[in-house]
């Protein structure tokens, strides 16, 4: 019995239809700026250049794994990999979905998870599990640490100074607190769903994916027999070399200034400057990319390549990547258009002269609701914070309620959101580079994004109520 074959809109075709609605939205809206045709038009383009930093980092990312893979090193170390673990491969979800949370609520993991998504598809898929199993174990993960942010200087820390800035005091503590619990609860109910699901697909007992799909991640990630396992000293090195390129990806992007203070941050890596002119932990996506490339360099040679198969195996890696970068562009389209038009903005002020003046247990739950709204037209966390909490930190203060609780109402609502919201780069660029349909992820996630944000309403309902 053949499968029904499944009809579904495309990435692009999802987001073009948000951004006609928006605009369509405008003139149905009094005080803002009413959207053209040149509006919709120019919105891909717009979001082209306002996410170009992004990008590029994808497109050279692309180049360096397709020179990493070119030299066998990825697939026999995977290969080794599932043979050592020899049918304990599931142990692997709950380790590597804890470090990216890690990443999540320290520092905001977030677009730079789009750099393990080869990796992680191609070992989930050795092991036994599917790509929905490998996207799930990064986006869960590190999502669910954004949305139990503690000390992430991009969501609680932005949100906090916005408030601090107008003299309201945020009491980090309660930040902490709150997000520490947000942070578990949450953590351990993303495991057990992602574990049950991947306990499912090794035993055969069936997987979300469409034939299409199953076809499509085949042919990118299958690795072929796991018992011919040739792993070179070569590429034993390569690896290494692999390893260390994302220890110093992670490591530049963490606010290691904010953590130390300043002086003592430049005393430390004030040096590492002379490589782009930046020290670690100033480094954004232009420096990334530029790093990455350096290593694409470093690792073809390492690798035993000549200069012609290095530029070509960059140039093919990149090419591969290119629709994970249209997608993240015509997403970013969506929110540039909010801005033009002001819609953003009368939105925000809309919903918070509908929490004026109600009790905490109803205000929490419904500013959770608003800012789950705000954070689907805003995907950006640190954009978002920046419009909204000059706004609600004051709100919350005059209402006699704790504004450190209403940081974390924000970072929760904004986490949960940016698991599927399609104007989001990170989550449709991801889903491409797994091969996994939107409609596929919405179905398998939605159950769980639900849970998520019903345990999540209740734990920072109780926190605006007792604290």
């Amino acid at each position: 019995m053949t499968e029904k074959k499944k009809r579904s809109l495309s990435a692009y075709s999802i987001l073009l239809l948000i951004i006609i609605a928006l605009a369509a939205v405008t003139w149905f809206v009094p005080g803002v700026e009413k959207a053209t045709l040149a509006t919709i038009v120019m919105a891909p383009y717009n979001g082209f250049v306002d996410a170009l930093d992004v990008c590029v980092f994808v497109l050279v990312l692309g180049g360096f794994l397709g020179v990493v893979t070119k030299t066998g090193a990825l697939d026999a170390g995977i290969k080794t990999l599932v043979k050592k673990l020899n049918g304990n491969e599931l142990i692997l979800i709950p380790i590597l979905m804890t470090v990216f949370a890690l990443g999540g609520t320290t520092y905001g993991m977030c677009e730079e998870t789009v750099a393990f998504y080869a990796l992680m598809c191609a070992t989930m898929v050795a092991a036994g599990f599917d790509t929905v199993v490998a996207a799930a174990t990064i986006l869960l993960g590190a999502g669910i640490g954004c949305l139990g942010s503690t000390v992430n200087p991009f969501a609680t820390g932005i949100a906090s100074d916005a408030i601090v800035s107008l003299g309201i005091p945020v009491d980090q503590s309660v930040v902490i607190g709150v997000g520490l619990v947000l942070l578990v609860v949450n953590l351990v109910i993303a495991i057990w769903y992602v574990m049950r699901y991947a306990k499912k697909v090794k035993n055969e007992k069936g997987s979300i994916l469409s034939t299409s799909e199953k076809a499509a991640m085949m042919e990118h990630y299958a690795q072929g027999d796991h018992e011919k396992v040739n792993f070179s000293g070569k590429q034993k090195f390569v690896l290494v070399l692999f390893a260390f390129v994302f220890i110093i990806m992670v490591m530049s992007v963490m606010p290691w200034d904010q953590f130390l203070g300043e002086e003592k941050f430049l005393a430390i890596f004030g040096w590492t400057s002379f490589l782009n002119g930046e020290p670690l932990g100033w480094w954004w996506f232009g420096q990334l990319a530029m790093w990455f490339f350096i290593a694409t360099v470093i690792v073809g040679i390492v690798g035993g390549l000549n200069e012609k198969v290095i530029v070509d195996s960059f140039v093919s890696g990149a090419a591969d990547i290119v629709s994970v970068v249209l997608v993240i562009a015509v997403a970013r389209g969506a929110s540039v258009l909010m801005t033009q038009t002001g819609l953003d903005l009368y939105l925000l002020n809309a919903a918070a002269n509908a929490l004026n003046g109600l009790s905490a247990t109803i205000f929490a739950p419904l500013a959770y609701i608003i800012y789950i709204g705000l954070s689907f037209l805003i995907p950006s966390t640190s954009g978002c914070a920046t419009v909204t909490m000059p706004i609600m930190g004051p709100l919350t203060a005059s209402l006699g309620y704790n504004p450190a609780v209403m940081v974390m109402i924000f970072a929760a609502a904004s986490g949960v959101v940016n698991l599927f919201t399609p104007t989001s780069g990170v989550v449709m660029g991801g889903l491409a580079i797994a091969k996994v349909e939107y409609s596929t992820w919405l179905k398998w996630a939605g159950k769980l994004v639900l849970i998520l944000a019903v345990v999540s309403c209740v734990i920072l309902t109780v926190a605006m109520t007792i604290l």
